[in-house]
């Protein structure tokens, strides 16, 4: 029930990505960006300073940093420590006990440390949007676009990737901005996300999204109904 020794692989490159299907791209205005799970339970299961976490981190940490700039809202979602029986649910037999009862591997990792205006919110469940207040905050901030990075990329990122494709949100997941348990399960949840619910790209070209509102349409224009009259702001 343990999470399993990861061996260093390497991150998939631009052209391996699989294609997208749909023409969506990030608006700093319609966006917010997510970092999932980088916890220190779970980041410690890769080997340190080596590939996948080395570079995954060094990006996450590249495109917080292009959103913050951008005005766009920084989320991260985090499991607590101490989760009971009843908290844990299913996933005490999947998975064990989660953290544990210490509240240090239950922090974020010093690298990308939650600054002040950024959004933390407490993960129960694989999808970051299941019983807390994320659907809820990009509502509230005028935001239909959810821009995903974190681990571990088959399971929290695809499943959130896929509950916000079903609430009408625009979902991109970046590829080399996520790690997983190996890169075959890395490279399927790539393969899935792109063809069925969400665009994957590069952090290189989310950085760029980002960082030049002028690519983008105007959100007034393809912001589904339920959000087009919603207030923005970061």
């Amino acid at each position: 029930m343990a999470l399993p020794s990861i061996a260093p692989y390497a991150l998939p490159t631009e052209d391996e990505l699989p294609p997208a299907r749909v023409p969506w791209t990030i608006d700093p205005g319609r966006a917010a960006l997510l970092v999932h799970d980088m916890e220190r339970h779970f980041v410690d299961a890769f080997p340190q300073g080596a590939e996948p976490i080395r570079t995954a981190v060094a990006h996450i940490a590249t495109l917080t940093a292009a959103a913050r700039a951008a005005g766009t809202p920084v989320i991260y979602c985090a499991q607590p420590s101490g989760q009971t029986p009843a908290q844990r649910g299913l996933q005490l037999e999947w998975w064990g006990p989660g953290v544990g009862d210490d509240p240090a591997r239950a922090a974020v990792i010093d690298e990308l440390t939650p600054l002040p205006g950024d959004v933390t919110l407490t993960k129960w469940r694989y999808s970051a949007f299941q019983r807390t207040r994320l659907a809820e905050l990009l509502a509230e901030r005028g935001r239909d676009q959810l821009v995903v990075t974190g681990i571990y990329a088959h399971i929290g990122c695809l499943m959130t990737a896929a509950d916000a494709f079903q609430r009408d949100i625009q979902a991109f997941l970046v590829a080399d901005a996520v790690a997983d348990f190996s890169p075959e399960e890395h490279r399927q949840a790539l393969r899935w996300a792109a063809g069925r619910c969400a665009v994957v790209l590069s952090t290189r070209r989310a950085a760029a999204q980002l960082g030049d509102p002028g690519r983008r349409p105007d959100a007034a224009e393809t912001a589904p109904p339920s959000l087009a009259g919603a207030p923005t702001g970061s």
